[in-house]
């Protein structure tokens, strides 16, 4: 344990990373290799909790955009973040890593309630707990849900694991070829620049609570162990100057 830089984490990974290249579901060899990289993590000793999103079946936004109610668009994204929820749990229990899901929206059939004493004791028992429905309430993001939970368990770091982008920039790297990748910012960097990185809500809920977040590419193998090993890769995003 005394090479690892964070004992505890919150990984957020974007429905977007389980889809891949398909851009749409999930794809089996991508959620495979998450499952695969994470297993080597846990090895290290390292207490994970899981924040996923549900963009690669549904977005509350783009409902909202077809006319659709907002609060009920939002309410069917949250059951999306609970499907990847599960294949993200049967795919790390087949890699022999032991696993809870918690959904904000009761489903007991299926999963746990959140609790966060419950959680807080998964962790201790070096199971990983997948945080799944988001915060249970619409406007909500998934990235507020990864700030919000972080500070409620205490949690060291949030991973924000991003589909083939290795960083924070200062414009689209896919679409302007001057922008310029940040090492490291604050959170209030992320709120008067205005990048998109997580919404504003979870930028100002990090801030508050001093939660660093590093941004880094998912699809590159080892950068999860790498970035739990303290090794500095992506973007850093301290909580405080």
């Amino acid at each position: 344990m005394a090479d690892i830089k964070y004992k505890r984490i919150v990984l957020k990974i974007s429905g977007e990373a389980l889809a891949g290249e398909k851009g749409f579901g999930i794809n089996p060899p991508v959620i495979q290799d998450v499952a695969k990289e994470l297993k080597e993590v846990y090895k290290l000793g390292v207490q994970i909790a899981i924040v996923v999103g549900g963009g690669n079946i549904w977005r509350g936004q783009t409902g909202a955009e077809m006319g659709m109610e907002r609060a009920q668009a939002d309410y069917m994204g949250m059951l999306a973040t609970v499907m990847n929820a599960l294949a993200l749990q049967d795919n790390l229990e087949q890699q022999g890593v032991p696993t809870r899901v918690q959904t904000s929206i009761e489903m007991r059939q299926i999963a746990e309630p959140y609790i966060r004493r419950k959680a807080i004791r998964h962790l201790e028992k070096d199971r990983v707990v997948i945080f799944a429905a988001g915060t249970g309430n619409p406007y909500f993001s998934t990235d507020t849900t990864a700030a919000l939970r972080a500070a409620e368990i205490d949690a060291d770091v949030i991973l924000m694991a991003k589909n083939n982008v290795d960083g924070v920039y200062s414009a689209d790297p896919n679409k302007d070829k001057n922008a310029v990748k940040y090492e490291e910012l604050t959170h209030l960097d992320i709120i008067d620049k205005g990048l998109q990185v997580m919404d504003t809500t979870a930028s100002s809920l990090s801030m508050d609570n001093d939660i660093p977040l590093v941004v880094f590419n998912l699809n590159e193998t080892g950068n999860i162990k790498r970035v739990v090993e303290g090794e500095q890769i992506g973007t850093t995003i301290r909580g405080k100057e």
